[in-house]
C-alpha cells in the first residue's frame, strides 16, 4: 500500500534550485510520542475524523510499546505509548511532553535515501532495515534532524499490509465521519536563537531542499515579540518545512514559549489540506476544537486587501477564518490552540485557491491573537 501526501503540483520539479538526489513521493506518516495513546487515538478520531486503521502493542508481539495508526485520505497518525518505565520513549514524553517524533518520508529506494543523507552530514538514526511479513516487506532507515525530531525513509512497493510489519488491522465500531482533511500541506519546525540558517542549510545541502521563501523579522512582528521563518521544499514541492527561529521582542514570543515549554526544538504545527475550510471547520469547531480567534475588525478591511473571493465573508467572518493572496491566487487558514497540554503543538487547516505562499498578509492579526492567549497564561 503507498500513500501520499503529494499536493495537486504533479510537476516534475517546481522548485528553482532543489537537486533531486532525494526523491520523496510524499509523507509517508507522523508518528507522535503520547501518555497515553488509546486515548489520544479517540481524541484524533472524534475531534479530528481520523479512522481507524491499525494497530501495534501486546496482542501483535510488541511488548515495549502500543501504537494506533490513524488514517484520513492521505494523512497519517501513529501515536505510540511505552508499556514499561524507562527507556527513549518514556524520556521524550517527560522532557517534551506529547510531541512529533517522527517525520517519515515515503521514497522508492530508502537504503540509498540513507546513503545519500549520510553521506552529505546527517547523523544516522536508524540504518536500512528490510522488515517483512506474509504481506511482503518495507525497508525503512532514518536520520536526525532538529531537536530530537527525526526522519524515517520508508519504501514500501513491495508491501500490500494495513500499514509496516508488525502491524494489523485496527477495527472499531466507532468511526466518526471524517471532516474532509485531505493531506500535509506543510509542517513547521521551531528552533532555538540564531539556529534557522543552520537547519536551512542542512535541508538544502543534506536532502537537496530549496528555500522558497523567507520571513524576517519586520514581517513576522506585534509590538511586543517577532520571530524570523524560512520555508524549505524539495524538488516536487509535496514537502515544505518552514523553520521558524525567535526574534529580539519587548516581550517573550510564541517560539521562545515553545521552546520553553518543549525543552527544545521540535515541529510546532501540522499544515493539513482541505477543500471547504468553511465546512471542515464548522465540523471541527462542532466536536470541541478549539481554534485562535482574530478580532472582528479584520474583516472590515480584509478584501480591500486580498480583493474579490469565490466564498462569502460572512460564514469566514463567523468561523475566524483568515484569508490571505498572493501572485498565484488566495488562500484560507485558520490556526488550532495548542491540541496537547503544554503550549506547544497544533494544527493549521489551508484551502489553497491558486496561493503557494503562507498567509503572510495575516501574520500580524495572527500574532496578537497568540498573544493574547500567551497572556492568560502568563507567559507573554
Amino acid at each position: 500500500m503507498a500513500s501520499s501526501t503529494a499536493s495537486p503540483l504533479n510537476l516534475k520539479k517546481v522548485v528553482p534550485g532543489a537537486d533531486d538526489f532525494l526523491p520523496l513521493n510524499g509523507t509517508d506518516y507522523v508518528e507522535l510520542y503520547v501518555g497515553n495513546a488509546k486515548q489520544s487515538a479517540h481524541y484524533y478520531k472524534t475531534a479530528f475524523g481520523f479512522q481507524s486503521m491499525a494497530y501495534a502493542g501486546l496482542e501483535t508481539g510488541v511488548k515495549d510499546r502500543a501504537s494506533y495508526v490513524l488514517q484520513q485520505d492521505k494523512i497519517r497518525l501513529v501515536l505510540t505509548t511505552p508499556l514499561e518505565p524507562g527507556g527513549p520513549i518514556n524520556e521524550h514524553i517527560v522532557k517534551h511532553g506529547d510531541g512529533v517524533k517522527v517525520v517519515a518520508l515515503w521514497v522508492d529506494d530508502a537504503a540509498k535515501a540513507w546513503e545519500e543523507t549520510t553521506a552529505r552530514g546527517a547523523r544516522s538514526f536508524m540504518k536500512p532495515v528490510r522488515e517483512e511479513d506474509e504481506h511482503g516487506y518495507v525497508v525503512r532507515s532514518g536520520i536526525h534532524t532538529y531537536g530530537e525530531t527525526v526522519h524515517i525513509f520508508v519504501e514500501r512497493s513491495n508491501y500490500n499490509g494495513t500499514f509496516l510489519p508488525g502491524y494489523k488491522p485496527w477495527k472499531s465500531d466507532y468511526n466518526p465521519e471524517p471532516v474532509g482533511l485531505k493531506f500535509i500541506d506543510h509542517m513547521v519546525g521551531n528552533v532555538g536563537w540564531n539556529e534557522m540558517n543552520t537547519w536551512v542549510d542542512f535541508y538544502a545541502r543534506v536532502m537537496g531542499f530549496a528555500q522558497l521563501i523567507s520571513f524576517d523579522d519586520k514581517d513576522i512582528s506585534t509590538d511586543y515579540t517577532a520571530l524570523m521563518s524560512k520555508v524549505m521544499s524539495n524538488g516536487n514541492g509535496r514537502i515544505k518545512f518552514p523553520i521558524n527561529e525567535p526574534a529580539e521582542g519587548k516581550k517573550k514570543s510564541q517560539i521562545e514559549e515553545y521552546i520553553d515549554f518543549y525543552k527544545g526544538p521540535g515541529v510546532q504545527h501540522i499544515a493539513v489540506s482541505t477543500d471547504n475550510i468553511i465546512e471542515t471547520v464548522t465540523d471541527l469547531r462542532n466536536r470541541g476544537v478549539e481554534f485562535l480567534r482574530v478580532p472582528a475588525t479584520y474583516y472590515e478591511t480584509v478584501l480591500d486587501r486580498v480583493g474579490e473571493i469565490d466564498e462569502d465573508l460572512k460564514p469566514l467572518s463567523e468561523l475566524g477564518i483568515l484569508i490571505d493572496r498572493d501572485d498565484e491566487g488566495y488562500l484560507l487558514q485558520i490556526f488550532t490552540k495548542p491540541v496537547v497540554d503544554r503550549p506547544t503543538m497544533f494544527f493549521e487547516i489551508i484551502q489553497r485557491k491558486g496561493a503557494q505562499s503562507f498567509g503572510k498578509g495575516n501574520f500580524k492579526a495572527l500574532f496578537e491573537a497568540i498573544e493574547r492567549e500567551q497572556e492568560s497564561r502568563g507567559t507573554l
